[in-house]
């Protein structure tokens, strides 16, 4: 809590990453509760040192390191799930040729969906950037608006027009989310295992 209360003074993470924070906060995310505010905290950190080639190689080389943020984006409080979803886009915008692999192989994309339909204003737009930049063309999309997921869904529902449609539409989008998680989980756990 010291560590993430000093990194709201940019002029500290400096600091702070010569104490190698890193490798410790992981650990910490990974036997807490998710929806914790220690989690909380942790994920505040971390996106808070992402700003940093360190930072940013001290996760990456961290066993589970970023296996345990994606599992905050996807299970942790709101403002736990806003940091995650940062710091990792933070890791993109810096190098995507880097760090889209490590990303992506943790099964991040679920949680992502989720948030850009069930986030907090912020996090919506994280995760619509980051699912931009996790895409495989690393060129942009010309003058068009992004096809969030969330424009997809509202187009196909202005084409039925009618509002128990509509509501339909929405639950299969939360259904389509809930089992791709849960197919993700289940990968994750097999690769656990060592079954993958």
């Amino acid at each position: 809590m010291a560590l993430s209360n000093l990194s709201t003074y940019q002029d500290n993470l400096l600091l702070i990453l010569r104490a190698q924070p890193i490798p410790s906060t992981v650990s910490l995310l990974k036997s807490c509760k998710k929806s914790s505010k220690t989690t909380e905290r942790c994920t505040a950190l971390i996106e808070s040192l992402m700003c940093y080639e360190e930072g940013r190689n001290s996760l990456i080389s961290e066993d589970g390191g970023v296996l345990a943020v994606v599992e905050v984006l996807e299970s942790g409080s709101a403002q736990s799930r806003e940091h995650a979803v940062g710091a990792l886009l933070t890791m993109c915008q810096s190098d995507r040729a880097k760090y889209r692999e490590p990303i992506l192989r943790e099964g991040v994309i679920p949680g992502i969906l989720e948030l850009t339909v069930q986030g907090t204003a912020k996090s919506r737009t994280k995760a619509q950037t980051l699912l931009r930049l996790l895409r495989d063309t690393p060129y942009p999309r010309s003058e068009l608006e992004p096809d969030t997921l969330e424009n997809i869904v509202s187009n196909l529902i202005s084409q039925i027009d009618c509002e128990e449609q509509s509501g339909k539409a929405k639950e299969m989008l939360a259904e389509m989310v809930q089992v791709s998680m849960e197919q993700s989980l289940r990968h994750l756990q097999q690769r656990a295992l060592g079954l993958v």
